[in-house]
Protein backbone atom coordinates (compact mmCIF):
# COMPACT_ATOMS: atom_id res chain seq x y z
CA UNK A 1 0.00 0.00 0.00
CA UNK A 2 1.33 3.43 -1.11
CA UNK A 3 0.80 5.95 1.61
CA UNK A 4 -0.37 9.83 0.39
CA UNK A 5 2.72 11.42 1.60
CA UNK A 6 1.68 14.40 4.47
CA UNK A 7 1.44 17.84 4.50
CA UNK A 8 3.49 20.47 6.24
CA UNK A 9 0.42 20.66 8.72
CA UNK A 10 0.50 16.87 9.23
CA UNK A 11 4.07 16.99 9.75
CA UNK A 12 3.37 19.66 12.31
CA UNK A 13 0.61 18.18 14.36
CA UNK A 14 2.88 15.00 14.70
CA UNK A 15 5.74 17.52 16.24
CA UNK A 16 3.30 18.82 18.77
CA UNK A 17 1.60 15.65 19.82
CA UNK A 18 5.41 14.16 20.17
CA UNK A 19 6.04 17.57 22.11
CA UNK A 20 3.66 16.55 24.66
CA UNK A 21 4.76 12.68 25.37
CA UNK A 22 8.09 13.12 26.22
CA UNK A 23 7.48 15.89 28.65
CA UNK A 24 5.36 13.29 30.41
CA UNK A 25 7.59 11.15 29.96
CA UNK A 26 9.76 13.00 32.47
CA UNK A 27 10.75 10.28 35.31
CA UNK A 28 9.73 7.38 33.70
CA UNK A 29 11.66 4.87 30.61
CA UNK A 30 10.44 4.25 27.40
CA UNK A 31 10.00 0.46 28.40
CA UNK A 32 8.27 1.19 31.41
CA UNK A 33 5.63 3.40 29.49
CA UNK A 34 4.99 0.66 26.31
CA UNK A 35 4.93 -1.87 28.63
CA UNK A 36 2.10 0.15 30.64
CA UNK A 37 0.30 1.14 27.69
CA UNK A 38 0.77 -2.42 26.23
CA UNK A 39 2.39 -0.91 23.29
CA UNK A 40 6.01 -2.05 21.33
CA UNK A 41 9.15 -0.04 23.02
CA UNK A 42 9.48 1.15 19.17
CA UNK A 43 5.83 3.19 19.24
CA UNK A 44 6.87 5.64 22.34
CA UNK A 45 9.50 7.53 20.67
CA UNK A 46 8.05 7.25 17.33
CA UNK A 47 5.38 9.37 18.82
CA UNK A 48 7.38 11.23 21.06
CA UNK A 49 9.73 12.90 18.17
CA UNK A 50 6.81 12.97 15.65
CA UNK A 51 8.07 10.25 13.46
CA UNK A 52 4.35 9.28 13.63
CA UNK A 53 2.38 11.84 12.39
CA UNK A 54 -0.58 10.12 12.04
CA UNK A 55 -0.58 7.34 14.06
CA UNK A 56 -3.90 5.50 14.80
CA UNK A 57 -5.90 6.65 18.09
CA UNK A 58 -5.25 3.84 20.44
CA UNK A 59 -1.66 3.89 19.37
CA UNK A 60 -2.01 7.44 21.00
CA UNK A 61 -4.43 6.46 23.58
CA UNK A 62 -2.82 3.63 25.46
CA UNK A 63 0.53 6.07 26.03
CA UNK A 64 -1.26 8.87 26.82
CA UNK A 65 -3.66 6.93 29.70
CA UNK A 66 -0.18 5.54 30.73
CA UNK A 67 1.66 8.81 31.26
CA UNK A 68 -1.58 10.94 32.88
CA UNK A 69 -1.98 12.71 29.83
CA UNK A 70 -6.03 13.56 28.79
CA UNK A 71 -7.11 13.08 25.32
CA UNK A 72 -8.40 16.23 25.86
CA UNK A 73 -5.51 18.03 26.30
CA UNK A 74 -3.53 16.26 23.66
CA UNK A 75 -7.01 17.29 21.36
CA UNK A 76 -6.94 20.77 22.25
CA UNK A 77 -3.20 21.28 21.32
CA UNK A 78 -3.10 18.68 18.38
CA UNK A 79 -6.02 18.89 16.43
CA UNK A 80 -6.34 21.35 13.76
CA UNK A 81 -8.27 24.31 14.93
CA UNK A 82 -11.26 24.16 12.75
CA UNK A 83 -11.83 20.44 13.23
CA UNK A 84 -11.45 21.00 16.68
CA UNK A 85 -14.29 23.23 16.89
CA UNK A 86 -16.28 20.91 14.47
CA UNK A 87 -15.86 18.78 17.35
CA UNK A 88 -16.86 20.50 19.99
CA UNK A 89 -20.41 21.32 18.78
CA UNK A 90 -20.86 17.68 17.65
CA UNK A 91 -21.11 16.43 21.36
Amino acid sequence: MVRTPLTPEEHGLGDRLGGLMPAARIRRSVAEVAASAGVSAGTVPEIGTGRAPTPAFVTVAAPADALGVSMDDLAGRCVPTGVAEGLAEAS
